[in-house]
């Protein structure tokens, strides 16, 4: 089959087509018809999908060949991709910006557990769910709810209960979804029938937040005396939030490092904490609050014993910075069941920024030496990250591994030697692919 022809088989499975230019000689007849040539077929399907985009998806008559010009989408079949890795890619574009909770996707393939006979592999964006047999086909748009949602009190996640149930003060009540295991497969997430949800609208898109619509929130937990403080307001303006995108939940970010330097660095398994100076002084926070100086904030009394202010506000001078950030993760007994073994606090440098931009790995290594500070351990660098780790499999493999005090690390987190802005997560370019046995084992 032509790469053109195969490109008008994974648009007409995605969109549901009852009848499809198969082969070339379909193609043939269709274009023929038209009085087109191939190239001018394919210019003008493109051209129409990227002008009519709500216009290509229904069904399509046998002789509707006008409809049939924007079968072709921004999905092409390149030299050495499988049909399927075609269709994931596709399927991903649908379903953009999917950062959310909970969002209607597509599920682009389903696959049978050996051994069992009652539940079945689903894979939506770059993750897989374990869903009962039969209860969805490839193809089908569905509800994705992520890892650490919580789930609200209601009759559709009653089977949750025995599970998955949480309550405390904090969060109150509901549903936390985790990583699980079911006949040796890992279900990352949950998938249920969009209809399962009447306040879903019935003309919903592929790709659509229902977070909000369906009460759904992110699983956290209260911090804890030994890792804050006294809140005195959220996050200074120039100390972002140090989420990292998850790989599974946007499988292009792999593309987004082709021909770029890279390194890998250990993913630290502790807590967010940040320093900082601006025109409004200096500035302890964890990972959404700033905290004050009262001597309730381990990591503050941390930052003191380091002389880390007075070091910073040195080198802020020295270099006419305005703005002057260092984020960390700090890791001690305590915290997140200390899998490093520590006996006291450590926190690993993985962020610097100077008047506001991020600064690359060498700079940041340099500005650690200047001021004695750890960063996070880098254990690889190279370039073009896709053709050594083309996939999120191979990306999952390399994220094993054990903390040098044995017990399992958490992962990786993959950045580009010097920052690159990137459109899928509208800032840096960055991704963390955290390790399944240690979701497993932590949750």
């Amino acid at each position: 089959m032509s790469k053109r022809a195969e490109e008008s088989v994974i648009l007409c499975r995605i969109y549901g087509f009852e009848t499809a230019p198969v082969a070339s000689e379909e193609l043939k007849t269709v274009t023929e018809q038209l009085n087109m040539t191939m190239d001018e077929f394919f210019q003008a399907a493109l051209k129409s999908a990227i002008e009519n985009p709500g216009q290509i998806k229904g069904a399509v008559r046998a002789d509707d060949y006008e409809e049939k010009i924007m079968l072709v989408r921004c999905c092409p079949v390149y030299e050495g991709e499988t049909e399927e890795q075609a269709l994931m890619k596709a399927i991903q574009k649908e379903g953009e910006e999917n950062e959310k909770l909970a969002s209607i996707q597509r599920i682009w393939k389903i696959e049978p557990i050996e051994g069992a006979d009652r539940i079945e592999l689903a894979h939506v964006l770059g993750w897989q769910c374990v869903v009962n047999k039969g209860q969805f086909k490839e193809m089908d748009p569905a509800v994705y709810f992520e890892v650490d949602s919580f789930l609200p009190i209601r009759d559709e996640f009653e089977f949750l209960r025995a599970s998955s149930y949480r309550q405390n003060d904090f969060m109150g009540e509901g549903y936390r979804l985790k990583t699980m295991k079911f006949r040796g497969q890992i279900s990352q997430g949950l998938l249920l029938p969009v209809e399962n949800f009447p306040e879903i609208p019935a003309d919903s898109e592929i790709g659509t937040d229902v977070t909000e619509l369906l009460k759904v929130r992110k699983w956290e937990i209260e911090e804890r005396v030994t890792t804050g403080g006294t809140i005195i307001g959220t996050l200074p303006y120039d100390i972002p939030h140090t989420d990292e995108t998850r790989v599974q939940a946007e499988p292009e970010l792999i593309k987004a490092f082709a021909g770029l330097e890279y390194y890998i660095t250990t993913k630290m398994d502790g807590s967010s904490h940040s320093v900082g100076i601006d025109e409004n002084g200096f500035h302890v926070t964890g990972h959404n609050y700033e905290y004050r100086d009262d001597g309730s904030s381990s990591f503050y009394e941390l930052v003191k014993e380091m002389e880390l202010r007075q070091k910073m506000e040195r080198f802020a001078a020295e270099h006419d910075l305005k703005t002057f950030t260092i984020q960390g993760e700090l890791c001690a007994p305590g915290i997140q069941k200390n899998r490093l073994r520590l006996t006291g606090p450590e926190w690993y440098v993985f962020t610097i920024r100077e008047n506001g931009n991020r600064v690359g790995l060498s700079r940041m290594l340099e500005i650690c030496r200047e001021l004695g500070l750890k960063s996070v351990p880098v254990e690889e660098t190279g370039t073009d990250l896709p053709s050594r780790y083309p996939d999120v499999d191979s990306l999952l493999e390399r994220a094993d591994g054990l903390y040098p005090g044995g017990n399992r690390k958490e992962g990786i987190v993959v950045r580009p030697a010097e920052p690159v802005y990137c459109p899928l997560t509208g800032g840096p370019l960055s991704m963390k692919i955290v390790n399944n046995k240690y979701l497993l084992k932590a949750d």
